[in-house]
């Protein structure tokens, strides 16, 4: 098995890092414990959670996730997993977090009462990489790096990361950690994919300038690059077709940037250099996700435990050059710049 580092720090992750998003909601917890076995015998030694999860968000699902992650760590020696979770930060525009009323803010009152939640339900003493779900546009950076700081002194934390962040908060925030002597950040996750190749904006260069790690997450776009969108008939509990008939006009809304004529277009040009090639759609966009040299580890998930091997299978997998080349073009055709 592969390993890399994740930033400058000390945690050696396999390419591969099983996400948990849907565990408790449209994953039961049978299934989700079959799910981690199965990555866990694979070789996989990263899992990566949040304190608001399941998603689609919803104060009557949050924390389950941890919880079922926590039960199953149990099972398992702890120093042989990187176990990665996030404190939710304020609205990210598409909802509201549904948790300690939506009044969530990455200050140290939150960030000190949503560790001692998440070690509860996760059922350890210490999180590997604790990560801001969101960055805060109220909150002086500052304050956030000097509450992670004291996780870290009080051994609750190894190191932090960031979620959902631009170049310019990226940078701002490497800076401050610097001129203040505080932890910095050492990933990032970020929407990343064949369909959205926007990483590739000024965060691929501040990554590499300050040797931080993308820990790319939806590598099949939501599930839109495995084709099933692409068919007469969409499955109803598909990701897109709930979160296009959720009551929330905003969740509706961002649904839209991802779902939509153009990435449905790109998505049946992909299917056809999937199928030249002979790699599952899955398989080659898993594959895709984890090549760039400023990635960690790319954030696979699976609702079921049938829908995992495809993208186990990318860790075999090193893209050509011909393919990388037809796999830009179409990027080119259709999604630059982005609609």
């Amino acid at each position: 098995m592969e390993y890399r580092y994740i930033g400058k720090t000390g945690l050696r992750v396999t390419p591969i890092c099983l996400g948990t998003m849907t565990f408790g909601s449209t994953t039961t917890k049978q299934e989700a414990f079959e799910i981690m076995d199965r990555a866990y015998d694979a070789g996989i030694n990263f899992y990566d959670t949040a304190e608001l999860y399941p998603v689609p968000p919803s104060s009557h699902y949050a924390g389950n996730t941890e919880k079922i992650v926590g039960e199953w760590l149990q099972s398992k020696p702890r120093e042989s997993i990187i176990l990665a979770t996030k404190v939710a930060g304020a609205a990210s525009g598409w909802f509201v977090p549904p948790i300690r009323h939506g009044l969530t803010a990455i200050d140290r009152f939150h960030i000190k009462k949503a560790i001692e939640g998440s070690l509860k339900r996760l059922k350890t003493d210490y999180i590997d990489l604790y990560q801001m779900h969101w960055p805060d546009t109220v909150i002086p950076i500052e304050e956030s790096l000097r509450a992670f700081e004291e996780l870290i002194q009080e051994g609750k934390v190894r190191y932090i990361g960031t979620s959902n962040d631009t170049a310019s908060g990226l940078t701002k925030a490497t800076l401050v950690a610097q001129y203040e002597k505080l932890p910095r950040f050492e990933s990032i996750q970020n929407n990343f994919s064949l369909l959205n190749p926007r990483f590739f904006d000024e965060l691929e260069n501040v990554c590499r300038e300050y040797s931080i790690s993308l820990l790319p997450y939806s590598p099949i776009a939501g599930g839109i690059l495995s084709g099933k969108y692409n068919q007469k008939f969409t499955p109803e509990d598909a990701r897109f077709s709930l979160y296009m008939n959720h009551k929330e006009k905003r969740v509706r809304n961002h649904a839209k940037k991802f779902y939509n004529e153009k990435t449905l277009t790109a998505t049946q040009e992909f299917l056809e250099i999937a199928q030249k090639y002979n790699y599952h759609p899955v398989t080659l966009a898993v594959a895709y996700s984890k090549h760039f040299d400023f990635v960690a580890s790319t954030i696979i998930g699976a609702r079921k435990p049938e829908q995992l091997q495809v993208s186990l299978d990318a860790l075999e997998i090193k893209l050509t050059r011909e393919v990388l080349k037809e796999i830009t073009k179409l990027q080119q055709k259709y999604l630059y710049p982005m609609g």
